[in-house]
């Protein structure tokens, strides 16, 4: 990671559709007090150490996210924006006229680029919730003195697949394989459900798994540095992806590439606190009533701002 000691920002990843969810479920209120998820997280992010968030969002959702996210932290935790646009594309590249799907995480957060500009930073997902512990962790990682390389140090927090599943319908994730504490690969499998979990693998294939595999659930740790390596994988996913209206560029993935080709150094950090998020509508009272039962134990405040 970089020398500098200066607070890592936090790039929250919030432009997705919630095609399967039904509407903007980053904007949706979960908490007694109609807090989002993304509320517990900054909340959670802010008291670990984190200093500055920036919303990674879509540009026309920015005065209604503004409204009900953005401006109940004005006085408190540096905020700013960037945006995931379809044109945003290396040059060489244009977007296909009917594709109107995001091109995938690796793309948001190459995105934010400009706006995170040269300091280290954290990603996680805005519908996502990851517990105070894993800022906590996160911030230890990037306050580590790490040994001169030439290879760029990241980090991933890793859950485990099993507490990470619906039960209205399948997810997809990046099944992780690890090795003295450091990601050898990561594999992004689809359509995975029921007990034990099936899926299908990245080569198609209908496989079961056991469910106590750690899976990526894009909470990452980063240097600068890695923009550069997210746009040349950008460029090489766009040569044999740039026509398609649907497929998308997956952040997992691109790591998976980097470990392949010795760029990065990985560190797989498994997650010491429960994942929850919302992935259907369905999911939605579960999660509700286990927010509520987190501020009932005093581990929120309410109202949590």
């Amino acid at each position: 990671m970089t020398s500098n000691r200066d607070a890592p920002t936090l790039l929250l990843l919030a432009a997705g559709m919630g095609s399967r969810y039904g509407g903007l479920k980053q904007m949706d209120s979960i908490g007694p007090n109609g807090e989002t998820l993304m509320d517990y997280s900054i909340f959670d992010a802010y008291r670990a150490g984190f200093k500055r968030v920036v919303f990674l969002i879509r540009e026309e959702i920015r005065d209604a996210f503004e409204e009900k996210v953005g401006a109940k932290y004005s006085h408190g935790i540096k905020v700013e924006y960037a945006y995931q646009k379809l044109d945003d594309l290396p040059s060489g590249f244009a977007c296909p006229e009917e594709r109107i799907r995001p091109w995938g995480t690796g793309h948001a957060v190459w995105a934010a680029r400009s706006v995170i500009g040269n300091h280290s930073f954290a990603v996680i997902n805005a519908d996502d919730y990851y517990g105070k512990e894993t800022f906590l962790r996160l911030i230890e990682f990037f306050s580590e003195d790490k040994p001169a390389k030439e290879r760029i140090n990241c980090a991933m927090i890793g859950f485990m697949l099993d507490q990470t599943l619906s039960e209205h319908g399948s997810v997809s994730r990046g099944i992780c394989s690890i090795k003295n504490g450091f990601l050898e690969k990561v594999e992004e499998w689809t359509q995975i459900q029921g007990h034990p979990p099936a899926g299908v693998n990245a080569a198609g294939k209908n496989k079961v798994l056991t469910g106590k595999e750690m899976v990526s659930m894009n909470v990452w740790a980063f240097s600068p540095e890695i923009f550069s390596l997210l746009e040349s994988a950008f460029r090489l996913f766009l040569q044999v992806f740039g026509e398609s209206s649907k497929d998308e560029f997956y952040l997992p993935s691109a790591v998976d590439s980097w470990i392949r080709n010795k760029s990065v150094v990985a560190q797989a950090l498994p997650a010491t606190c429960s994942w929850m998020g919302v992935t259907y509508k369905e999911d939605r009272p579960r999660v509700v009533e286990s927010i509520r039962r987190l501020v009932s134990e005093g581990v929120y405040p309410s109202p949590l701002l």
